[in-house]
């Protein structure tokens, strides 16, 4: 009777890791594919900032140093950079998008130019489709992590190696209002 009781609880341990790492798996994919769709609009605001940069630099010419800071951080390999890596850059980039932005308000013939307003329309476009894959991404990286840290299946977690992934948040100085000085 005894061996009969161990033999269950063995099989039903058993189970549970089996079922525990396959929802690791299915989490972890999940998580690669919001990532995978986030890129996706992190890589076509990455192509419009050039021009946006050149059809910014005729107007402002004064400065020049806020578009080459954006161009700077735009001429780095998207392909070949790390997940992290993205998303720092992006970090970076938004807050040359928000700076190039304000300029542009200082700007008036800028502001009436069909070339800008339709990139700008596009810039606003795909910055709201990356907020939006940005809060599923944050949302299916949560799930995952609570499973990373919970007990039991933090065990599991442990043994095969799922460790948490990194949210994408905002940097504090997004938050704030951009100055624009001259």
């Amino acid at each position: 009777m005894i061996y009969i009781i161990i033999g269950i609880v063995v099989v039903l341990l058993i189970l549970y890791f089996v079922s525990t790492y396959n929802t690791f798996v299915r989490l972890k994919n999940t998580v690669e594919e919001a990532f995978s769709t986030m890129d996706v609009y992190l890589k076509q605001r990455w192509d419009l900032i050039p021009n946006i940069v050149e059809t910014v630099k005729g107007y402002a010419k004064h400065e020049k140093s806020t578009l080459e800071e954006v161009i700077k951080l735009r001429n780095t390999a998207y392909d070949q950079m790390s997940p992290d890596e993205k998303l720092e850059a992006n970090k970076s980039l938004s807050q040359g998008i928000t700076k190039i932005m304000a300029l542009a308000e200082s700007y008036p013939d800028l502001k009436a130019n069909e070339n800008f307003k339709d990139l700008s329309q596009q810039l606003t476009k795909v910055e709201a489709d990356i907020a939006n894959a940005r809060k599923y991404y944050n949302a299916v990286v949560r799930k995952f992590n609570d499973k990373v840290e919970m007990f039991p299946s933090n065990i599991v977690a442990k043994l095969f190696h799922f460790k948490e992934e990194k949210m994408f948040e905002i940097q504090e100085a997004e938050r704030e209002n951009v100055k624009v000085e001259f």
